[in-house]
């Protein structure tokens, strides 16, 4: 008996959670095909009369400014990417590889850099923006998100202990210099976890808004997220329009987790378990 009941409510809670996050997916999706009279008239759970209208995306898109967001998006998501992964595998090879005074210390530092919340330091991030004269421009946001990452670092280490010392000693004794080393044989066994963070990194840079929104107030240097923001100028009272905006912000995200969902598990597992 008290079987059956815990898996009733395991079963019930299930639903539950999956209804709060799937209804208001669904909402916003019906909504998208809607004109303004049936915004306005139907319930939100009512279906479109149509649902090949795509005229609120073609609004979104060409009138909203999701063109040049997409653009920046995608420029600021690959510099600071590629930057990210250069800067994160250098920094696990350094403290994997080398012994040296205050390498406990370093790890520590780093595993305290996650626990702070990073609001309490943007008044000096700001200051050192503004010092650097980056201040409007994408290179604020790019230097933001391709600084020293500690999730992309403790990943790189969790792959890093499973690459033998002894190909880093075969390379040396065949001429190698510790460069070379980390370029020809280090790199190339990172794979996996380059394309973990590929994949978390690129996602978070893509649903990120604070700090293109404080950094890049511009709206020529509009990002995704900012530019749905600024919908409810525009089209404050037109949620159809909004609603279909949202769904193009939320498709590339949707669509990559779908794809490379496993590519995300099997990395984060495999390195743990090394």
């Amino acid at each position: 008996m008290r079987s059956t009941v815990a898996t009733t409510l395991k079963y019930v809670s299930l639903v539950v959670a999956s209804l709060c996050a799937i209804v208001p997916l669904v909402t916003i999706f019906m909504l998208a095909f809607k004109t303004d009279q049936e915004q306005r008239t139907t319930g939100p759970l009512t279906p479109p009369s149509n649902w090949l209208n795509f005229e609120n995306f073609v609004t979104a898109f060409s009138q909203g400014g999701m063109v040049m967001g997409f653009i920046n998006t995608g420029i600021i998501l690959v510099v600071s990417v590629a930057g990210t992964i250069l800067i994160g595998t250098m920094a696990a090879y350094a403290v994997d590889r080398f012994r040296f005074r205050g390498r406990k210390l370093v790890l520590g530092l780093f595993l305290l850099a996650t626990l702070v919340p990073s609001v309490t330091t943007q008044v000096a991030t700001f200051q050192v923006i503004s010092a650097l004269d980056l201040f409007n421009t994408r290179g604020a946001a790019i230097l933001l998100f391709a600084g020293t990452d500690i999730v992309a670092i403790y990943i790189f280490l969790q792959f890093m202990s499973s690459i033998p010392v002894s190909l880093d000693e075969a390379a040396m004794l065949d001429g190698a210099n510790r460069f070379t080393i980390y370029w020809r044989v280090i790199l190339p066994l990172l794979k996996p976890a380059i394309a973990t963070v590929i994949i978390i990194k690129g996602i978070a840079i893509y649903n990120e808004f604070y700090i293109p929104f404080l950094y890049m107030p511009s709206q020529e240097l509009g990002v995704i997220s900012t530019s749905l923001f600024r919908f409810m100028g525009p089209f404050g009272s037109q949620w159809q329009v909004i609603a279909a905006g949202t769904i193009l912000v939320i498709i590339p995200t949707l669509l990559a987790f779908l794809f490379l969902q496993r590519y995300i598990y099997n990395g984060l597992t495999s390195g743990a378990t090394k």
